[in-house]
């Protein structure tokens, strides 16, 4: 299957933004940049709206139909693991496995001394073009990466043999994700996992690791951000060497989740994987949603009445909301404006405060925290709100467009201020 050297993950939490999402994609073409769209909805997604994959699926081939987009295109199981995956696998096509839970747990039989036998070849310094310095791999390095990470790769193994035999000699993208690990993975450590993987005979396209810093949904990044420029491009080195080293597809690059909206990141990955040739899976996911409350605020009305519901909802419901979601969000809650003063507000500055542009007087970074995991109380509003959508699609679909061409797309895969 041809997954474009660039990607994008475009979640869509209800499932009505496939056209303006194609549509970013398309004007992406237009200026000579391919880009395949992979529509992304987890398991926690499709149970908290009362979807199922197969929606996504008819999402995404009615937008290409519609646009007439010739390009590749995927639907992903975005995060699933052995519990999840079966009910994905006849609408998806990419395969997000996440293994997280088995990060650290022990490897049973005789698992540790084959991956060390596997292994050493490997050992001592490894000169890695785009490493400053010789990589080393010593037993110490072995044991620790084996320690903390064979058995998620086994697992990974796992849950890949059966998509496979589920798939039933239809083909398929993998993906593994060691994103939520507590700890970004070293040079070295990536390098291992990756040669644990390639022995677990995963053919892996895309692979997320974990980043120094905070990925935090809807918000920019928080860290060092040369701390991590000097660690995506080690990372970019790393697997580039890792794929001819242990038959890994010559494809293979990274992906990189909670990716929306990491503007000041965009400049330094884009200088780095064109200094590197190397290509980039980026997941977007929830940032739809907020450009569909964005677009009914502006719409003002019925539209900015329930944007402003969804927020007074939202805030009434803060624990509840934000609980399954603490480790990728940031708020304070003494920052949040109050439900009566937000019902006070005009379209115009509901919406200020809620897109992401960090120059608005108004801009709440806080509030959007907020609404972003409150995607959950729009979905208990039921047709009610997805009628608003349908009924409101101007306004919501430039909102969902423009952000993911002009904030996302332009400054991360093109380079430039590009006015269009």
């Amino acid at each position: 299957m041809k997954l474009e050297k660039y990607s994008i993950g475009i979640g869509d939490r209800f499932g009505l933004q496939g056209v303006p999402q194609l549509r970013a994609l398309q004007m992406a073409a237009e200026k000579g940049l391919q880009i395949s769209p992979v529509w992304n909805k987890s398991n926690r997604e499709h149970r908290i709206i009362g979807t199922h994959p197969s929606d996504t699926r008819r999402e995404a081939d009615g937008a290409v139909r519609e646009l007439g987009w010739r390009g590749a295109y995927f639907v992903d199981a975005d995060h699933i693991g052995a519990a999840t995956v079966d009910q994905f696998m006849d609408s998806s096509d990419f395969f997000t496995i996440d293994v997280a839970e088995f990060i650290g747990t022990p490897v049973q039989g005789d698992a540790l001394e084959s991956f060390l036998e596997a292994m050493a070849p490997f050992t001592g310094a490894i000169r890695i073009p785009g490493l400053d310095e010789p990589m080393r791999v010593d037993e110490t390095l072995l044991r620790a990466v084996a320690g903390r990470y064979l058995n998620a790769v086994k697992e990974a193994g796992r849950v890949y043999r059966r998509i496979l035999s589920g798939r039933r000699g239809k083909e398929f993208i993998p993906e593994v994700s060691l994103d939520e690990s507590d700890a970004p993975q070293s040079p070295g450590e990536l390098f291992l996992i990756l040669g644990a993987i390639g022995a677990e005979g995963i053919p892996i396209r895309t692979i997320a690791p974990k980043f120094t810093g905070s990925f935090l949904k809807g918000v920019d990044y928080v860290g060092d951000r040369g701390a991590f420029a000097g660690e995506f491009e080690q990372d970019l080195a790393v697997v580039a060497f890792a794929s001819g080293s242990f038959h890994l597809p010559g494809d293979l690059k990274l992906s990189v989740h909670t990716g929306s909206d990491k503007f000041s990141l965009y400049p330094l990955m884009h200088r780095a994987i064109r200094r590197a040739g190397a290509g980039l899976h980026l997941k977007t996911a929830g940032t739809t949603w907020i450009e569909e409350v964005i677009g009914l605020a502006e719409a003002g009305g019925e539209g900015l009445r329930a944007a402003r519901e969804i927020y007074r909802e939202s805030f009434g419901r803060f624990d509840e909301l934000c609980g399954p979601y603490l480790q990728v969000i940031s708020i304070d809650r003494s920052k949040l404006p109050t439900p009566p003063e937000v019902a006070s507000w005009p379209g115009e500055v509901f919406a200020g405060a809620l897109r992401h542009d960090p120059l608005h007087a108004g801009f709440n970074p806080h509030l959007r925290q907020l609404v972003h995991v409150g995607y959950k109380v729009a979905a208990e509003m039921g047709p009610r709100f997805t009628e608003l959508l349908r009924r409101h699609a101007g306004p919501v679909g430039r909102n969902v467009t423009y952000n993911i061409y002009q904030r996302h797309i332009v400054p991360l895969f093109l380079g430039a201020d590009d006015p269009d």
